[in-house]
């Protein structure tokens, strides 16, 4: 579903990770999504059936949430305008929502898959 992360590695050296934590702040900032008002769990895209099943999981509000903060995105997108910056989503308001669920439809699929590999012995009767 995802590349392999990094991000366990640097986190257990505290000088890598002290160095890196500036320039990942300011490649997030770059990329523009919190200007319009988005999350990071906003920009995953919905074509997969995994998000798919993940989105109808979410609570009404979050779901509603999630629609009226794209719908605001593209509509700013259009007319080639950022949201006023009390309206910009902030650092400690851009909190996974979605991942957390994708993460447990993975555990779930991977048991069921366990589950379905599992082969059942017959024990011989003792004598």
């Amino acid at each position: 579903m995802s590349a392999p992360s990094l991000a366990n590695w640097v986190r257990k050296r505290p000088w890598l990770h002290k160095r890196l934590v500036p320039f990942a702040q300011w490649y997030v900032d770059l990329a523009g999504y919190r200007k319009l008002g988005l999350r990071a769990d906003d920009l995953i895209s919905e074509e997969n059936p995994t998000v798919l099943m993940a989105l109808k999981r979410l609570p009404p509000k979050e779901a509603y949430d999630r629609v009226f903060r794209m719908r605001r995105a593209f509509q700013c997108s259009m007319s080639h305008q950022l949201l006023p910056k009390e309206e910009q989503t902030k650092p400690e308001e851009d909190i996974a929502y979605l991942t957390p669920i994708l993460e447990e439809i993975a555990k779930e699929a991977k048991e069921r898959e366990d589950l379905e590999a599992m082969t059942i012995f017959r024990r011989k009767p003792k004598a």
